[in-house]
């Protein structure tokens, strides 16, 4: 995994780098859902509906209270 997390907890996500694959992105959205319960197929149904920039506003809509994302 090319997941860190810092000393607050949080998962920082670097957009630059292979991290930010939309693939990654949504795999680690699934990953997510699944521990939170959430419905990981809505949610990534939503990520695809668009372009990139959806994939990831809807990516931190959901998971930025957990999920630090950097370009």
């Amino acid at each position: 995994m090319i997941k860190k997390k810092n000393s607050n907890g949080r998962i920082e996500i670097d957009l630059t780098g292979p991290q930010g694959n939309a693939f990654f992105l949504i795999g680690t959205a699934v990953n997510l859902a699944k521990q939170f319960g959430m419905d990981s197929k809505k949610i990534t149904s939503e990520m695809m509906s668009g372009d990139y920039e959806n994939l990831i506003k809807v990516f931190d809509r959901e998971f930025g209270s957990v999920v630090t994302l950097y370009r």
